[in-house]
């Protein structure tokens, strides 16, 4: 198994985790949460691969269904600590979103795309499974808020890029990438660093 598909698989199971638990949250049976940790651990994925006009992953192995399983398994054994905790959501939703950010870039590089369009491919790797999660927890997408999250992933694929560029070795260069996404995105939310809010006209709303 190499570093990236332990990356993936460590990613899968973060994001799967954040969306068991605010599914538990909502109060949603086994069934429902599972459901919802799945989209959240995939969804990017699969608007990526559709993108790039490539099979989606998880048709063509079911560890995908296990990973998010076992963190079913996880959520439900140590739930009173895990869904008590509330940055418990947050802290596996960043590490989820830096995982698979250098996931999909990795896959769209393999697939001969150019680097901008590969941190795109990125970006939506990690965010996009974020947006499907809220969606079906009836929530606001937290890409679609003031928080720093879309562009996070901006910030660590292009760190990923000058590291590749600089000649790194591979696994260096993704850890490196992945970190920086998650340090990008755990620091705005600490000292509360934001994209200005676009402001309509409030007298015609």
């Amino acid at each position: 198994m190499d570093f990236l598909t332990i990356i993936d698989y460590l990613g899968t199971f973060a994001f799967a985790i954040s969306g068991i638990r605010l599914a538990s949250a909502k109060r949603f049976d086994w069934f429902g949460a599972y459901v919802v940790g799945f989209v959240t651990a995939v969804g990017g994925g699969t608007i990526r691969d559709l993108l790039l006009d490539v099979p989606p992953f998880w048709m063509q192995q079911v560890s995908y269904m296990v990973v998010t399983a076992a963190a079913l398994g996880f959520v439900i054994i140590f739930g009173k600590y895990v869904i008590r905790l509330n940055n418990t959501f947050f802290i596996f939703d960043a590490i989820g979103l830096g995982l698979f950010t250098i996931v999909g870039i990795e896959k769209s590089i393999a697939h001969d795309y150019p680097i901008w369009v590969s941190i795109i491919m990125g970006t939506l790797t990690g965010a996009a499974g974020g947006v499907l999660r809220d969606t079906l927890i009836n929530e606001v997408p937290l890409i679609f808020r003031k928080e720093i999250y879309a562009l996070a992933c901006v910030l660590g694929g292009m760190c990923y890029y000058l590291c590749a560029h600089l000649g790194m070795a591979d696994a260096l260069a993704q850890f490196i990438g992945a970190v920086c996404v998650i340090l990008a995105r755990l620091l705005a939310v600490k000292y509360q660093v934001s994209l200005p809010v676009l402001k309509g006209d409030e007298g015609n709303t």
